[in-house]
């Protein structure tokens, strides 16, 4: 399979769960599909071959992760670039998955969760940041992230 045609499949795919996080959070098959280790695993597999395919191919003189150069490097590999692209996806996914469990504990409207969830579907680190901050003015917790209720 192409990086292409992984890469595809990975973006497009994971919409589904995004939705399911919007739209069904409390339904049984989001609990299961989403709130579960099955879409990790899938991803981090995906992942594990797609970097493993890169190193077999072989990277380019000088790709590494010690400096901005050795990072561009390594990413002009299609098949390093498609498995950065799935780590991006599988974090962010794993991000609104616990913000969404997080407001549900802490009694935090999902209506006011669903913007965090785009926002952090679309860029990631200010998702997370919205989140905060919106529990911070909810008083719902503020910037400790902690499982329990504050």
């Amino acid at each position: 399979m192409t990086p292409e045609t992984i890469f595809a499949i990975a973006d497009n795919g994971i919409l589904v769960f995004w939705l399911l996080l919007i739209v069904a959070p409390a339904w049984r098959g989001t609990q299961i599909l989403v709130h579960s280790v099955a879409i990790p695993v899938l991803l981090g597999l995906t992942y594990i071959w797609l970097f493993a395919t890169a190193a077999r191919i072989g990277l380019p003189a000088g790709a590494g992760f010690s400096s901005l150069h050795g990072v561009a490097a390594f990413f002009s590999s299609p098949y390093a670039l498609t498995a950065g692209w799935v780590h991006y996806l599988v974090f962010d996914l794993f991000v609104g998955a616990w913000e969404t469990r997080d407001a549900k504990r802490r009694g935090i409207p999902h209506l006011l969760v669903i913007p965090c969830l785009v926002v952090t579907l679309v860029v990631g680190p200010v998702g997370l940041l919205l989140y905060i901050v919106l529990r911070a003015i909810l008083g719902k917790g503020g910037f400790f992230l902690t499982e329990t209720p504050a």
